[in-house]
């Protein structure tokens, strides 16, 4: 990605050189374009992604905002925070000989990924096979990754027409806007479909819910100038305006909106689906928590303790019981929760119940349970369970999504199909009804 943008003319030429000397005097002389994006000194040090890095780029039909997700297994976390402001998917592959199959083995961070960004509603997918120079440009190791990865696609939820293949070597710059030059000599000999580029040019931009109420997850937090602090993140729903008065959920806070920036340009108001950086005031930024979800005053989101969601489980090996401790992810937030209750196995076809109230759910199963967030205050101290902010996924898709970990492996992905326990009020009539 860090090549991509200096072909495209988003890193200078000053900074590529400032980046190429200083990974070749750590050395770490290869990891040149990384550094493009991974800025911090920790990231840099030790030669991996950590974070989620914002970059913007143009083809000639597209204005598309990249986030650069870390791919190893320690930062998942930040991966699902990333993942949960996308559109559409760069799946990168090492066609190294042994690299690629050890991302796609049971546990490994290809396969997780995918199911990841899959459950988090991202549609388009564009897989990009790197370093096929290092094989000698083969087009039997293409055809090979190509050949494995389409039935695990399909089987993750992928449609085959909203996935495509392409080959590229991003160190030297091959296929990504073009395969000119004698470096791509041999790669021309069997390939005459699209640059990357191409293919990120073609995306179908989703449609927006530009008419429902403000949502906002907080995605970042960063100290502002003077009284107040500065947001990052999509919005997911709505539109929002400089100097509209928001509410901050889970609390009691309220703050102003005093200036917008979409794109690193300064704007009066941005909608749904764009990245943004907002500057608020009338607020100290102790009360900004990333997870947090900005909305009108007199629209709240509901926060939940104890709701009901319906799940798809992953290949697990230790099935899930009534009681079982997991880390439920929503956006950037995660919390401990319990499966307080298993309500009943699922047809995945139709979603008619197969059996109610199961013992265990095993792997593949479709299910419904209940699940309720446990206290995270220290032992000894009053036991106060906070509630995040959700809504059921037929009222807001994009707010309805979760994802279900636990001991640092993704379990399972579902939707919030109900809401029993919620703290604060809404104005929202669609919530009013009884618990079940």
């Amino acid at each position: 990605m860090g090549r991509l943008l200096y072909d495209l003319g988003r890193l200078d030429e000053k900074t590529r050189r400032a980046n190429e000397k200083g990974s070749s005097n750590a050395g770490k002389s290869s990891f040149l374009w990384a550094w493009g994006l991974d800025g911090t000194l920790e990231e840099r040090e030790r030669g991996i992604t950590m974070d989620i890095a914002v970059q913007t780029m143009s083809t000639p039909h597209r204005q598309i905002t990249v986030l650069d997700a870390p791919g190893h297994k320690d930062f998942v976390p930040n991966m699902i925070s990333g993942a949960s402001q996308a559109d559409c998917a760069v799946l990168v592959i090492d066609s190294t000989v042994g690299e690629f199959e050890s991302g796609f083995e049971r546990g490994g961070q290809t396969r997780e990924h995918l199911l990841l960004v899959r459950s988090l509603g991202v549609s388009q997918v564009i897989v990009a096979v790197n370093k096929l120079d290092t094989v000698s440009w083969s087009k039997a190791r293409f055809d090979e990754i190509v050949a494995l990865m389409k039935p695990f696609l399909v089987q993750s939820g992928f449609h085959p027409s909203k996935v495509s293949f392409v080959p590229v070597g991003a160190m030297a710059g091959i296929n990504l806007l073009s395969r000119d030059g004698a470096e791509a000599t041999e790669l021309r000999q069997w390939y005459s479909g699209p640059t990357l580029v191409d293919l990120l040019d073609s995306l179908e931009p989703p449609t927006r819910d530009i008419y429902s109420p403000l949502r906002f997850p907080i995605a970042n937090v960063f100290k502002g100038q003077g009284q107040g602090a500065a947001v990052s993140g999509r919005i997911i729903t709505g539109v929002v305006q400089v100097g509209e008065k928001l509410r901050v959920l889970p609390g009691d806070e309220t703050c102003v909106v005093k200036s917008i920036e979409v794109d690193e340009e300064t704007a009066s108001w941005a909608a749904a689906g764009s990245n943004v950086n907002i500057q608020l005031t009338s607020i100290d930024p102790v009360n900004l928590i990333i997870g947090s979800v900005l909305c009108p005053p007199t629209d709240l989101v509901p926060l939940a303790t104890s709701f009901i969601a319906r799940i798809i489980v992953f290949d697990i090996q230790v099935p899930i019981t009534s009681g079982s401790s997991i880390e439920v992810y929503h956006h950037s937030r995660d919390v401990p929760a319990t499966a307080t209750k298993l309500l009943a196995t699922l047809d995945r076809a139709n979603g008619s119940v197969i059996k109610a109230n199961p013992r265990v759910i095993t792997k593949g199963t479709s299910a419904e349970l209940q699940l309720t967030l446990r206290s995270t205050a220290v032992s000894g101290a009053p036991s106060v369970v906070r509630g995040i902010p959700m809504e059921p996924f037929s009222v807001n898709k994009d707010m309805g999504r979760i994802l279900i970990r636990r001991g640092g492996e993704t379990i399972a992905a579902g939707i919030l199909h109900q809401v029993l326990e919620r703290k604060g009020r809404t104005s929202n009539a669609r919530y009013a009804g009884t618990k079940t």
